[in-house]
């Protein structure tokens, strides 16, 4: 059974509900600012990653207008939603897996809930492929769902969608920002009521 598969038809599908219920990120401001506030250069380029509708993107822009984003999903509806929404950034179907095959790097790096679609040992390479994709003092923001990643597996939504979320702890992600030369400048909790459920958001935010 392709996981990825199953993940992308779903967000096709669904893409509109999507963008109605997670275009408002406000819970999300505050860690969002300190990404902006880490990137001092100006017109830094910047990759986004599971961009989803362009909800985190449009907040970026609002805050730093000299941002030039690339945003990149696996769902083609929600590229072409991310792109009405954000009329100045320019987006394409990528798989974050395959962030080493984009041919250029970057000032930074945001994958906002992309890591709950990737496994484990795939979040881990995320992050060495990642650090690599990013230039001198280069920022990485990421944000997962967090609890014990044995609790990982098919759940089902709202809509009665059946999709494979992973879970993620914060000590292999640490682990790994660290073993591949990353100082750690934001970590924080951010309590969620998900799915019928009661989660907690992980956010890390690092610099190269």
């Amino acid at each position: 059974m392709d996981q990825t598969k199953i993940a992308v038809d779903i967000f096709n599908k669904l893409a509109t509900v999507y963008q109605d219920k997670f275009m408002d990120v406000s819970l999300y401001y505050d860690s969002l600012d300190v990404f902006c506030q880490s990137i001092p250069k100006q017109n830094a380029e910047i990759l986004e990653l599971a961009c989803g509708p362009g909800n985190i993107t449009k907040y970026l822009l609002e805050k730093r207008p000299d941002f030039k984003i690339l945003g990149t999903d696996l769902a083609p509806k929600m590229i072409e939603l991310a792109q009405i929404n954000n009329p100045t950034a320019k987006f394409q179907l990528l798989d974050c897996r395959d962030v080493n095959k984009i041919n250029a790097k970057f000032d930074a790096i945001v994958c906002g809930f992309g890591l709950p679609y990737l496994s484990k040992e795939d979040a881990i390479q995320f992050i060495t492929d990642a650090g690599n994709q990013l230039n001198s003092n280069g920022v990485l923001y990421i944000s997962t769902m967090e609890d014990d990643n044995s609790k990982s597996g098919f759940k089902t939504g709202s809509t009665g969608d059946k999709m494979y979320q992973n879970f993620h702890q914060a000590d292999y992600l640490t682990k790994a920002l660290e073993d591949n030369g990353f100082k750690i400048i934001n970590l924080q909790r951010k309590n969620y009521f998900y799915n019928e459920q009661d989660t907690t958001d992980l956010i890390i935010i690092a610099t190269k």
